[in-house]
């Protein structure tokens, strides 16, 4: 196992759900985190728990650029990047505005391929480096009304593939984790979005009928085949420990074990 306490982790998506988790198993571990999300009140609690809280806005490469610099200033080197931060856009192909498809693209796609190009040169030169892309089973699969979402984690897979195979001659890792059902408000929120965008017309019947589904086992709690949020931060922080974790792997259903993959 990988020894990380003299590590310097950058988190983006912190503020909940499987970015505050990761960021949680990496104090534990002795890492030195920085955690980064566009709402600092959300991370008070990481905040007392000894992270370094960081507004960023992945859609704002000059934003991004000051933390990175300001990063490498304080600590001499970036050795772990997890890109979290993102958010599904769903919606009928017909329906979603070509304005918030390039949002979504912004936001899954771009803001993590900036920050993966702003560490490099620095992983490069210390001949270490960690690059966690968080991606999703919907990087493997396709469903109705998530065209934009799962087209930019296709995307992302193929990036972090192809960037595994260019980095690692430099000691880097390039890991893709796709997760499955996770307990956040990922679903809900993706599943108001679908209401609100082709919850009218000729595709309201089924737009419709999905989302009140989600959020009313949400707001009831009903049993459901969603994980905790914490097991993500736990299988981050296992591809972390291992000293040559160039591999992804994606989790499913709570009653299938992890499947390997790459």
């Amino acid at each position: 196992m990988a020894d990380l306490t003299d590590k310097t982790a950058l988190v983006t998506g912190a503020s909940s759900g499987i970015g505050k988790s990761t960021v949680e198993m990496l104090l534990n571990a002795g890492v030195r985190v920085y955690a980064a999300a566009r709402r600092l009140e959300k991370m008070k609690d990481l905040e007392e728990n000894g992270a370094l809280t960081v507004k960023m806005d992945i859609t704002d490469k000059d934003s991004m650029k000051e933390i990175i610099d300001r990063i490498l200033n304080r600590e001499g080197s970036i050795d772990i990047l997890i890109n979290n931060a993102g958010y599904g856009s769903y919606g009928a192909n017909e329906d979603v505005p070509i304005d918030e498809g390039r949002r979504q693209w912004e936001v899954n796609i771009f803001g993590p391929a900036s920050l993966i190009q702003m560490v490099l040169p620095g992983m490069r030169e210390n001949r270490y480096g960690k690059i966690i892309n968080i991606s999703s089973i919907g990087g493997k699969i396709y469903t109705p009304f998530g065209g934009w979402y799962h087209a930019t984690k296709h995307a992302l897979e193929g990036l972090t593939d192809c960037l595994r195979l260019e980095v690692a001659p430099f000691g880097i890792d390039a890991v893709i984790i796709e997760p499955g059902g996770i307990a956040t408000d990922w679903g809900v929120i993706a599943a108001d979005n679908l209401k609100k965008t082709s919850g009218g017309g000729a595709y309201a019947e089924r737009a419709g009928r999905r989302p009140e589904t989600r959020i009313r086992k949400k707001k009831e709690k009903k049993p459901s085949f969603q994980r905790p949020s914490n097991c993500l931060g736990e299988a981050v922080f296992k591809r972390l420990s291992i000293i040559n974790s160039s591999s992804g792997f994606y989790r499913t259903l709570p009653e299938q074990n992890d499947i390997p993959f790459q």
